[in-house]
């Protein structure tokens, strides 16, 4: 490998702005931008970064997207790296460049044209996307909460479902039915949200509507219970939590094709469903599957070393919810969680510094914290792992939800720094002691 110099800096290019990507230019633009010795590009197709596990917020109207999202040419210029706008649509390992598709405007005007990007280093960290297994009506009939902009477009689909309820209701006892297909933690925290949310809109002026009687909210899965992650005890809690809020659970229940009215199962049932939101599975994104010969498995991840190099190119590397990477004692693939890609972001971070300067790569160890589920202001729940030789200690409540809460900020000073993540806290708490807790529009 070739050593940099002030002429030609060596060139790290990064693919995805997501929890993990952006974290890592971050890092690598603060230590090393305008120093000559590595250049940092991040490439993503959007404009803005928005923390992905708040998505069901967003959707939910809890969230505001328009103050919550991260601008990537500001973060940039302030952190030293370059912002790159577009979707990568190929890889050239030969001639060591990446294919970056061209830009249009919301008006199919050509923004910025195909263009290609040379690399030393590249790291893919693109996430993930919902699978739909193929299921018929999906692509059609369902929301999946991939994005910032998906998310923000169902909650403009739920205001408006209420209004249409809310003036339709006085002449008929109509229903808004909402379906969850997934009961991982995204379709669990967004029934939870959704709760919530309906109960406030209709409280401002929509005085036809009765939240008990006339929303019903359903929560679809698979499997034999919810939260297949965490333990058997975790979920019967969480169950139980959302049973008392009204949310109907259904487990072992196969879907089978949605419909625009209903969700239709293996067994035969039609389930009625004016807004169904699918959050079962993930997968990578399609293109990286045989990327230019690298290897990757049945969802489309890249397969990595404990490097968390592709197993084909020592000069690619992968991260986060794209990456299938080793656990520790042969457990499978490490599970697709925002601590993963932090994790995996501080450590590449530290280890592309010693390959730029001729260093052997360290191995990445995960260490699990536990998982936290939250319900919205009605409870937290989780577990904490690692302090007692490995086990896990159940944590509810409002502990709990102070260090659910902490987990986004975290990510916020490894972005901005303490000072500025713990000013933009207050500014955020004082707007919202005026304005409403659910987005109205």
């Amino acid at each position: 490998m070739a050593h940099p110099t002030p002429a030609r800096p060596h060139r790290i290019v990064i693919v995805g702005g997501g929890a993990g990507g952006l974290e890592l230019a971050t890092r690598l633009g603060r230590k090393h931008g305008g120093k000559g010795e590595i250049e940092v590009v991040l490439v993503d197709r959007t404009r803005t970064h928005m923390w992905k596990p708040l998505l069901h917020a967003v959707a939910a109207g809890s969230l505001n997207i328009h103050e919550e999202q991260i601008d990537f040419l500001y973060q940039a210029r302030w952190n030293g790296f370059t912002y790159c706008r577009g979707p990568m649509t190929g890889l050239d390992r030969a001639a060591r460049e990446i294919v970056v598709g061209e830009v249009r405007g919301d008006d199919g005007e050509l923004v910025l044209p195909e263009r290609h990007l040379a690399y030393d280093t590249l790291v893919l960290a693109v996430g993930s996307l919902c699978n739909d297994f193929g299921t018929p009506g999906v692509a059609e009939h369902a929301y999946k909460l991939d994005a910032a902009w998906e998310a923000h477009l169902f909650h403009r689909k739920l205001v408006n479902a209420c209004f249409a309820a809310d003036h339709s209701l006085p002449g008929a006892d109509g229903q808004l039915d909402i379906a969850i297909v997934g009961a991982g933690a995204t379709g669990v925290e967004l029934a939870a949200e959704l709760h919530n949310t309906t109960r406030v809109l209709a409280g401002y002026g929509l005085r036809n509507i009765d939240p008990e009687r006339h929303v019903r909210i359903r929560l679809i899965e698979a499997g034999p219970r919810i939260l297949p992650g965490l333990s058997e005890p975790l979920s019967a809690a969480v169950t139980d939590v959302l049973s008392g809020l009204g949310v109907r659970v259904d487990t072992a229940v196969k879907v089978t094709a949605v419909t625009p009215t209903a969700v239709h199962t293996a067994d035969g049932a039609e389930l009625p469903a004016s807004l169904v939101v699918w959050a079962a599975g993930i997968r990578a994104p399609a293109f990286l599957r045989e990327l230019d010969g690298l290897e990757s498995d049945r969802i489309d991840r890249l397969v990595v070393d404990d490097c968390l190099r592709t197993t084909r190119d020592e000069a690619i590397f992968a991260l986060g919810d794209c990456a299938a990477a080793p656990w520790r004692d042969g457990q499978g693939y490490l599970p697709p969680r925002a601590q993963v890609a932090h994790q995996q972001a501080r450590h590449l971070a530290r280890a592309l510094t010693a390959r730029v300067r001729g260093l052997a790569p360290s191995p990445f160890r995960y260490r699990d914290q536990g998982s936290l589920v939250s319900l919205g202001r009605h409870d937290t729940l989780g577990n904490l792992m690692g302090f007692i030789r490995g086990k896990g200690i159940r944590i509810e409540g409002m502990v709990a939800s102070l260090m659910y809460w902490s987990l986004y900020r975290s990510h916020l000073i490894a972005l901005h720094g303490f000072w500025k993540t713990a000013l933009d806290t207050v500014s955020s708490w004082l707007r919202r002691q005026t304005d409403p807790h659910v987005k109205l529009h």
